[in-house]
């Protein structure tokens, strides 16, 4: 029975449990997700305690565990996040204005920029930065998808959602959110719904560095498909 090989990889406390960020694995033909599942559990039985807040994702799309792996798939295993010639993750310092200035526009009266920048403390403990980490190709299409269907839901409106990457000090935003409409009320509402999405179904995620030399991941909110895609429940 022929084989296949699928390459898996896993990110923040998933590659913890993994020992490494990407795994070849060789399977049966026809195996699913949660063949792969079994045969990771095998040699890696740190991971058991991950699968509940796991989600899985082939070949860029979140997908059900009895999605058919097929040979030369990539496999992804994202915990929960903590959320084109313009870039939508970058690997330095944000230019909130250059963002803002992709959605302005004399024809919308109102911009929101929304900036999350990164605290010096999470629950009484001090934070020295932050490190993000992300599936990229998904995060992009994400980021894009996120903007596209915002700017669908509304008349005349632009938006934008870039993230960074990487280490980030504290102080510095870590995400710029922009939205242009005509009117103050759509620009709001956009960018509330910008950010709720970001965080419930890109794959990014941060893990954060305490002045007392630790380190732990946030991973607090489980990746769901948007509303209506196959994925979807």
């Amino acid at each position: 029975m022929r084989a296949v090989r699928v390459r898996v990889l896993a990110f923040a406390t998933a590659a913890d449990a993994l020992g490494g960020g990407e795994r070849e694995v060789e399977l049966p033909a026809g195996s699913t997700l949660a063949d792969l599942r079994q045969a990771l559990d095998r040699e890696h039985p740190g991971l058991a305690a991950l699968w509940p807040r796991l989600a899985l994702a082939v070949d860029g799309r979140l997908a059900r565990p009895d999605a058919a792996l097929a040979d030369g798939a990539e496999v992804a295993l994202l915990p929960p996040v903590s959320g084109g010639a313009d870039p939508l993750l970058v690997d330095g310092p944000l230019d909130a204005a250059a963002v803002t200035a992709r959605v302005a526009a004399p024809t919308r009266g109102a911009v929101v920029t929304f900036l999350g920048t990164v605290r010096d403390h999470h629950q009484g403990r001090p934070v020295a930065r932050l490190t993000y980490d992300a599936y990229r190709p998904m995060a992009e299409r994400m980021l894009g998808a996120i903007a596209r269907d915002l700017e669908a839901a509304h008349e005349n409106l632009a938006a934008a959602v870039v993230h960074r990457l990487g280490e980030v000090p504290v102080g510095e935003p870590s995400v710029v959110i922009a939205v242009a409409a005509p009117h103050r009320a759509a620009a709001w509402e956009a960018s509330r719904e910008a950010l709720e999405r970001l965080k419930r179904e890109v794959p990014i995620w941060k893990r954060e560095h305490y002045a007392d030399g630790g380190a732990a991941w946030r991973e607090e909110e489980p990746l769901t498909p948007p509303a209506g895609s196959p994925g979807s429940r």
